[in-house]
């Protein structure tokens, strides 16, 4: 927790992505970047990876999230969201650690785009093989 204004800071990660998430105890209120979540996000199914951990420990509509998110896509971005969101739950009620790490909330997600190789059309590609 930060000083004296009751607020939680941590960070989340995917792929590209990264969220600085600042949470404390509200409305349900979640923004992102100065926009509401389902405008930022644009697709349902994002939203609804975002406010996963909410699901999981029942504490939707009992904080207020505001989230900085740059690099990667809306998807990485959605992902980096959803890993802040659980780990600033897990500072504000250490008992809700078991819930998120069962359902794989507070495992960052190693995977990231391989790079291209010379000599290829892409990470792994080959480029069209002509016999003649």
């Amino acid at each position: 927790m930060t000083g004296t204004t009751n607020e939680i800071v941590t960070i989340g990660r995917r792929k590209g992505a990264r969220a600085r998430v600042r949470m404390s105890p509200g409305t349900g209120q979640i923004i992102v970047n100065g926009r509401p979540v389902n405008e930022y996000l644009a697709r349902e199914t994002l939203v609804m990876l975002a406010t996963q951990p909410f699901d999981v420990t029942e504490t939707l509509g009992k904080y207020d999230v505001r989230a900085l998110c740059d690099g990667g896509g809306l998807s990485g971005q959605a992902g980096a969201l959803r890993l802040g969101i659980a780990r600033a739950l897990v500072q504000s009620n250490p008992e809700w650690r078991l819930p998120l790490r069962r359902a794989g909330l507070l495992t960052r997600d190693p995977r990231e785009v391989e790079r291209k190789k010379y000599g290829r059309a892409g990470a792994r590609r080959r480029f069209q093989f002509s016999k003649r």
